[in-house]
Parts: structure tokens; C-alpha cells; sequence
């Protein structure tokens, strides 16, 4: 199985899916995976519901600040990094399913297309809190609904409001 080193996700308008470039490591070519909104709208409450284990006498409210905070720091730690380019030749296919095998410092998710190919893609809680902000805002572009995307995921993406000051 092809274990993914890196990975750039973006919405393709033309195909109205997200395109997932993968790296597989030094001398092989990139790979490409297509995920529909319908697998994403399946996938997203999983990975999710793994972010939100509940804290031990915390209210809701409270908890959802305290993943908004979180998650407000994961993105303020992404760095740019040139994309993955997917070459003339690299395989693509159309992702039809994915397992996921959480633990307690990360979940590992495996893409598979109906010809048995795969590749992996092992995420600790940070950068899954990136690759979610960056799907979410692929969601946004591509016009797909919301409902599934918790409330602190949202407000995370919109940028601060700043004061008007006036000065006389």
C-alpha cells in the first residue's frame, strides 16, 4: 500500500470534486485521488466526532471553545509548502471508500478505489486539524453544504473583525 508523505487538496470545478495530489517519497510519481461530496459527507462526522472527545465535566459551550481554539492555533501553524503536482503519468482514481483506524496520537485513513488500489494517509491531531480546515474551505468553494462542519470549525475560518477607530 502507497503511503502518502504530503499532500495539496483543492476543489475542481470541472469535475465537482476535491482533488487530493499525493507524494509518495523519493522516485515516485505523484498520485491523484478523487473525492465526491457524497463519500466526504460520510467521511467529515468521523473525523470529527475523533476531534470532539468530550472532557470530563466540560459543557458544551465550553467545549466548543476550546476546539475553535484549537483549531484557530492548528491553522495559525500551517506553513506554505509548494503544492503537489500531479505528473502526465501519475494514477488517479476515484476514491469509493476509506477505513480509518484512530488512536490516542493520530488516525490513519486508507483511500481505496474499485480496482483495490490504495494509498494511506497517517495524520496526528494538528495537521488533521489543518487538511479539515483546508477541506472545509474546498467545501466553501465548491458551494456544498455545511450542515456537517461543527460551529467551531466555522468560526475558526472567518477572519477577525477588527474595531473601526476614528481619531479627530
Amino acid at each position: 500500500m502507497a503511503e502518502l508523505q504530503r499532500i495539496t487538496t483543492e476543489y475542481v470545478d470541472a469535475e465537482d470534486r476535491i482533488r487530493l495530489n499525493g507524494e509518495l517519497g523519493s522516485g515516485h510519481a505523484p498520485v491523484v485521488l478523487w473525492l465526491t461530496q457524497r463519500l466526504l459527507q460520510r467521511l467529515l462526522p468521523v473525523l470529527l466526532k475523533g476531534l470532539q472527545r468530550p472532557e470530563a465535566g466540560a459543557d458544551l459551550a465550553y467545549a466548543d471553545m476550546l476546539h475553535g481554539f484549537a483549531q484557530q492555533a492548528a491553522q495559525a501553524n500551517l506553513l506554505p509548502e509548494p503544492p503537489v503536482q500531479a505528473a502526465q503519468h501519475s494514477a488517479a482514481w476515484l476514491v469509493l471508500s476509506v477505513d480509518i483506524a484512530q488512536s490516542a496520537e493520530s488516525v490513519c485513513l486508507t483511500f481505496k478505489a474499485a480496482d483495490g488500489r490504495q494509498a494511506s494517509l497517517t495524520l496526528a491531531e494538528t495537521p488533521l486539524r489543518q487538511w479539515l480546515g483546508i477541506v472545509y474551505h474546498a467545501c466553501l468553494k465548491a458551494g456544498w453544504p455545511l450542515q456537517v462542519w461543527p460551529q467551531w470549525l466555522q468560526e475558526s475560518r472567518q477572519p477577525a473583525v477588527q474595531p473601526v477607530v476614528v481619531l479627530h
